[in-house]
Parts: C-alpha cells; sequence; structure tokens
C-alpha cells in the first residue's frame, strides 16, 4: 500500500505549483513514514516536472510518478527525453504514467520503455491507464525481460484483468471512499477466489460508471456521503446536482457499501 499524491483525483491540473508543493509536504509530512508516498510531478513543460520531482526528493518522498506532458503530443523522443530529465534530476524511484485514452493517444510505446530501463535503475514501474489489455500485456512483457520485478499497476480499480495478466496492484479512485471493498477485491483476486472477486468486480464496473462522468467531480460527492468531505471541484469542472449526489447515495446504499465502510475521517 502507498499514498499517491497530487494524481488527477487531487485535481492536480487546477492547482497552483505551490498548491502541489504544499500538499507534497504535508503529506509526507502526515504519513510520518508509516506508508510510502508517491508525489505525482507531471506537468506540460518539462522543467516545472523536474521543479516539482526535485521538490519531492527534498520533502522526502519515497517516489515520483509522471505522464507524457500534457497537451503537445511529443513524439516519443520527447516523451523519452521528459522522463529522461526527470529521472536525471533525483534519485528517487520512478514510475512512469501511460494514459493515451485521456491524452489524445499520445502513450509511451514499448520501445520508449525498454529505452528507459536501460538507461535509468530506478526506473520501477508504471501505471497503465490506457484500458487496453494488449498494450498492457505488452508493457509488461518487453519491460521484466530487462527488469523482472518492474511493477505494473493498472489506472483505477480493474483488478481481475489485471493481476491476471501479471499487474502488481491497481491506482486506486475509491480507496478513500471505500477502502474495505477495494482491499476485499484485490485480496478476493489474489487468493484465487474469483467467484467473489467478479460479484465485487461488477459492483467497482457500476460505480465507475457514475464517477467517470465529468470526472473527478462524482468522486468529490463520494466522499461527501462518506462523511469525508473534501469540498467542491474548481473551474471549470462543476460539482454534481442534488439530485446526481441522492441517486448516488441509493447506489452506494444498494450496493452495500453505505454501512459496511468506515464514516468520516
Amino acid at each position: 500500500k502507498s499514498l499517491c499524491v497530487n494524481l488527477h483525483l487531487a485535481e492536480n491540473l487546477n492547482l497552483t505549483l505551490e498548491e502541489r508543493k504544499q500538499l507534497a509536504k504535508a503529506s509526507v509530512e502526515i504519513t510520518a513514514g508509516r506508508t510510502p508516498v508517491i508525489i505525482h510531478v507531471s506537468t506540460p513543460g518539462t522543467d516545472q516536472a523536474v521543479e516539482l520531482a526535485h521538490h519531492a526528493e527534498e520533502i522526502g518522498a519515497d517516489c515520483v510518478m509522471a505522464i507524457p506532458p500534457y497537451y503537445w503530443k511529443p513524439p516519443q523522443e520527447g516523451i523519452y527525453e521528459h522522463f529522461a530529465a526527470i529521472m536525471s534530476a533525483t534519485e528517487l524511484p520512478f514510475i512512469a504514467y501511460n494514459s493515451p485514452l485521456f491524452m489524445d493517444g499520445v502513450g509511451v510505446s514499448t520501445e520508449t520503455l525498454v529505452r528507459l530501463l536501460e538507461r535509468f535503475p530506478q526506473f520501477i514501474g508504471m501505471k497503465d491507464a490506457s484500458h487496453n489489455w494488449e498494450v498492457y500485456l505488452e508493457l509488461g512483457r518487453a519491460s521484466r525481460k530487462i527488469k523482472h520485478d518492474f511493477g505494473l499497476f493498472v489506472g483505477t480499480e480493474w483488478v481481475i484483468p489485471s493481476l491476471t495478466l501479471g499487474g502488481n496492484a491497481c491506482m486506486s479512485v475509491f480507496g478513500g471512499i471505500a477502502p474495505r471493498f477495494v482491499q476485499s477485491l484485490y485480496q478476493a483476486t489474489m487468493e484465487g477466489d474469483l467467484k467473489d472477486a467478479l460479484e465485487l468486480q461488477y459492483k467497482y464496473s457500476e460505480l465507475w460508471q457514475i464517477a467517470k462522468v465529468d470526472y473527478p467531480a462524482p468522486t468529490k460527492a463520494m466522499w461527501e456521503i462518506m462523511g469525508r468531505p473534501v469540498g467542491n471541484p474548481r473551474l471549470p469542472q462543476r460539482p454534481v446536482s442534488a439530485e446526481s449526489k441522492n441517486n448516488m447515495q441509493a447506489t452506494l446504499d444498494r450496493l452495500g457499501l453505505l454501512h459496511s465502510e468506515p464514516q468520516g475521517w
């Protein structure tokens, strides 16, 4: 288990660099070594990503993570140089983030992955949010020829396909909303209890159909329903309507999560 800070669930794109640094520092201080802290340092420009990586190392974070630069649609050589600059600037372990669905088709190729692995020993893993299991499998196959313990993490809780295709874990969307549910899904899959795991995976899929619409606003409403308010999203995201929030609460109740999960902080 680890804490991933300043990912898109936290609206990192709507935060200033200073706010991101404050969140990173507070996370390291509050966890106080009880769990590893991974800091997401992605920005459209390489210099700013390097600045955030430097800061993560200074405050005592355990790892940094980055996606290819936003908006610019760089070629693979640009992605390689972007990641190389971040890893050259810090000794912290590094996790790449592949999300071509949300990056206008720009992803990390297996060739770029291999080049980076051959150069940087601190390159320890990849979060893949392609939702393409052929891509996921190829990334795992290519990386583990070079580093047998290379970590492969799926974006969101698609745990059954991820783990059965050699993945290690997921970067959780619902871990702060329904932590027992997420842990049960992971544990059932790891233990080979696929009947129970599939029932839980179906529950997740139903939740994800709600959460992914105008993401991450619905997740903030779910946090509030569970007694852990984190405020409304910043513009241009908008908070969900009262009707949508009531429907979410009814869904959480019907799925058995409203009363089986911890309430409040």
